[in-house]
């Protein structure tokens, strides 16, 4: 975080894009500022594409102008329905909008505007640090606006709403995700009256549709360290109505004096071993519901203790509910998450036990080309305080590993040898070690490698036979 004073901020604005801007509000008499996020970053010192400004009038015009100024080399935009504008041009992209305010019904979170002034525009931002402007008139140019303080708030981490947040989270619930979602995304902390009405108005995310939910969610999870928001989600009440299936984990039962583990805090302390692996969004939410499933087997065994077997079948048949209700994509990303929470156990059973070749074998066609990050899951997943005995299961998995790479490389040697080999074809047409030999040879593998006919016996025969005859070299019968 730096401050910057006005002079400054004209400096780092001092780019032709916003002169452009400037220029166009002022040749129409109308006040422009760009906005948001930008301005945000700019203190933060965070890099950002998106350009976003509001126009005390007509945004429209104020692109159209601009579009004219740049000539061909730009692509305009317009959305009257929404009174915004976007001006596309190389690698910049402009959004224009009218300065507004807005007035909500309670049953949706699509408000009725109004033409307003900048004050109306900044109230109806989201968070303070997300209603700063910065000014690109002529006569103000790089002049920073900030009502509510969302320097300070920049400075001290903190995400806060400009007016009531009970207002301000009713109007639009889903503020609410996008407060945990900047919070966990810049490290910041969400102030104390700003959390309680997360509490308060949590009910209000079911008008909410899962596309906007799932969006939010996804950015949460890539974030540096997501169980921070679901820390937030779930001690704000919004978790449980977003995965209620991932909160039934924290359920600790005693029998005898003997607890099982907390399988939700397990959960997260899995999901951010597998984010320290630099993972993508998939295997992250395949970390965050492998042990799903684990409620409803948990049975208490006289003799054994706590048991939850098969729980990585039952899981695996939750993720498509879980993707369908969220409106993740129910494509070969599902199928992934769902491949590796059924698997996820694999490794762990054969590492317990001899390491044999069949098993790893089995494992590798299973997983295919996802092994890698199955490992990486399971891994992730031994999270024992037993020093001693998490460094025996994580010395187990780095022999299944070295047998996954052995086995890789055997079969990738054995499938890609032609099942004719070069004795054969010596004997078979009478010829000694020679040149002729190895360019009948690499035909036949090349044809394997490039998979123009199986590595079988009779289409390898019909291929040595036509490039034999090709190369004036005929088989000798007895």
């Amino acid at each position: 975080m730096k401050l910057y004073s006005d002079q400054e901020l004209s400096q780092i604005l001092d780019q032709e894009i916003f002169h452009l801007i400037g220029r166009c509000a002022d040749e129409l008499g109308v006040e422009c500022y760009v906005v948001g996020g930008y301005v945000r970053d700019i203190f933060l010192e965070r890099p950002s594409k998106d350009i976003d400004v509001v126009v005390v009038g007509s945004g429209i015009e104020v692109a159209k102008l601009l579009k004219k100024s740049l000539g061909r080399k730009a692509h305009l935009s317009v959305f009257k329905n929404f009174g915004t504008a976007q001006v596309k041009f190389g690698h910049e992209e402009v959004e224009f909008v009218g300065a507004r305010r807005e007035s909500y019904s309670h049953d949706s979170r699509k408000p009725i505007v109004e033409d307003g002034s900048l004050e109306d525009d900044q109230n109806r931002r989201d968070f303070t640090i997300n209603a700063l402007a910065i000014c690109l008139n002529h006569d103000r140019f790089g002049e920073l606006v900030d009502p509510f303080d969302g320097i300070y708030d920049l400075e001290d981490g903190i995400i806060r709403t400009p007016l009531d947040p009970d207002i301000t989270f009713s109007d639009d619930p889903l503020r609410m995700l996008r407060c945990v979602r900047f919070a966990t995304q810049l490290g910041f902390f969400i102030e104390d009256e700003t959390f309680e009405a997360l509490q308060r108005n949590a009910e209000r995310l079911k008008i909410i549709s899962g596309e906007r939910i799932s969006d939010e969610m996804n950015k949460i999870m890539m974030s540096p360290h997501p169980s921070t928001g679901f820390d937030y989600l779930y001690r704000s009440g919004l978790l449980q109505l977003i995965l209620p299936e991932l909160t039934a984990l924290d359920d600790v039962q005693t029998v005898g004096g003997r607890a099982h583990k907390n399988n939700y805090y397990h959960t997260l302390e899995v999901l951010e071993n597998v984010v320290r692996t630099d993972a993508g969004l998939w295997l992250r939410w395949s970390a965050l519901l492998h042990d799903i499933g684990k409620i409803k087997v948990r049975r208490w065994e006289s003799g054994t203790g706590w048991t939850f077997h098969n729980h990585n079948f039952v899981g695996a048949k939750m993720v498509p509910q879980i993707f369908r209700r969220l409106k993740l994509p129910m494509d070969a990303k599902m199928k992934y998450v769902q491949k590796l929470v059924d698997l996820h156990m694999r490794p762990i059973v054969i590492a317990e036990e001899q390491v044999t070749d069949s098993a790893v074998r089995r494992l590798l066609n299973d997983a295919g080309d996802d092994i890698d990050d199955l490992m990486t899951l399971c891994e992730a997943d031994i999270t024992s305080k037993n020093s001693q005995r998490k460094k025996q299961f994580l010395n187990n998995f780095q022999i299944v590993r070295d047998k996954l790479a052995d086995l890789q490389v055997r079969d990738y040697k054995r499938l890609l040898q032609p099942v004719i080999d070069g004795n054969e074809i010596m004997e078979m047409f009478h010829l000694p070690p020679s040149r002729e030999v190895g360019t009948l040879k690499q035909t036949l593998k090349d044809a394997v490698l490039d998979n123009k006919v199986p590595n079988e016996r009779e289409p390898l025969m019909q291929l040595l036979m036509e490039k034999a005859k090709e190369m004036g070299i005929s088989r000798v019968t007895k």
